[in-house]
C-alpha cells in the first residue's frame, strides 16, 4: 500500500491534522447519548441542549474558518435543512427519535462539510492525497463487505459501489468523499446505537429486495447532492459576482 511508503514524519502530520480537523466529529458521537431513548427514558429529554451545543461548535468552526468554507458552510446549513425534511420526513428514508428535523443536525451536517473540506485541502495530505485515498478505499471496501456479509446490507453496499463509481470519474473530490465516508459511518453508527435515529429494514421502507443495516453502509452518498448543491449556489453566487464586477469595470471605461 501506499500509505507505507509515505514518510513517518509526514503520516505524522497527516494523522495529526484528521484527528484536529475531524476528530471533534467522533467526541460528538458521545454527545449524541444525551439524545438516545435510555437517556430520554431514564431522565429527560435533552434534545434542546444538544441543540445548542451544536450551535455554539458551528460558530466557533465557522468564525475560525476562511472565507470560502465560511460561505460553504452557510450553504451547507441551508441544503442541510432542505434535505433532512426532504429524505426523513418526505420519503422516510430514517426516523429520528421524535420524528423530527432535530436542528443538531442541519448543523452538524455544515461543521461537517467545513471540517471534511478544511482537511482535504491541507497542504501535507494534498501531497500524499493518493496513498491517503488508497487507504481510505480500501478500509471503506472492508467496512462494506462486512456489513454485506454479517449484517445482509445490500443497500449500504449498492449506495458503497455507487460512491466509488461516482468518484471514478471525478478524481479531485476522492479525497474529500471518502474523508466523507468514513466520518459519516462513524456518526451514523453511534446516533443509531443510542436510538437517536434508525433505518428502516430495507431501502425507503418500500423496495424490499434491498434489505438494510441499521444504518446502512453507503449513506454518503447522499452528501454527493449535499456537495453538488452547496458548490452550485457558491458558483453562481460568484458567477453573479464576477458579472456585476465585469460590468463596473466596463462602465468606468
Amino acid at each position: 500500500m501506499k500509505i507505507l511508503q509515505v514518510p513517518a514524519q509526514d503520516l505524522k502530520r497527516i494523522f495529526y491534522i484528521f484527528s484536529r480537523r475531524i476528530g471533534i466529529f467522533v467526541i460528538f458521537v458521545f454527545i449524541l447519548f444525551f439524545d438516545s431513548t435510555y437517556f430520554a427514558t431514564h431522565f429527560t429529554n435533552s434534545q434542546v441542549p444538544i441543540n445548542i451545543i451544536m450551535g455554539i461548535g458551528f460558530f466557533v468552526m465557522y468564525f475560525r474558518a476562511n472565507k470560502r468554507t465560511k460561505e460553504l458552510m452557510i450553504y451547507a446549513v441551508i441544503v442541510g435543512f432542505g434535505g433532512e425534511y426532504l429524505f426523513s420526513r418526505g420519503l422516510d428514508m430514517y426516523t429520528y427519535r421524535l420524528e423530527n428535523v432535530p436542528l443538531y443536525v442541519p448543523f452538524g451536517h455544515a461543521a461537517l462539510y467545513g471540517r471534511i473540506f478544511m482537511f482535504s485541502k491541507a497542504p501535507i495530505v494534498r501531497k500524499h492525497h493518493k496513498a491517503v485515498e488508497e487507504f481510505f478505499a480500501v478500509i471503506i471496501t472492508l467496512f462494506a463487505t462486512v456489513y454485506l456479509v454479517f449484517f445482509t446490507d445490500v443497500f449500504g453496499f449498492v449506495m458503497t459501489i455507487c460512491v466509488f463509481l461516482l468518484l471514478w470519474k471525478r478524481p479531485k473530490d476522492r479525497l474529500f468523499f471518502l474523508s466523507m465516508y468514513i466520518l459519516v459511518a462513524i456518526l451514523e453508527i453511534g446516533g443509531t446505537a443510542f436510538g437517536a435515529w434508525k433505518w428502516p429494514n430495507f431501502a425507503f421502507e418500500v423496495f424490499e429486495f434491498l434489505p438494510s443495516n441499521n444504518p446502512p453502509s453507503g449513506i454518503s452518498l447522499f452528501y454527493f447532492l449535499l456537495d453538488i448543491c452547496c458548490f452550485l449556489m457558491y458558483t453562481l453566487h460568484h458567477k453573479i459576482a464576477w458579472k456585476r464586477l465585469k460590468n463596473i469595470r466596463r462602465i468606468q471605461k
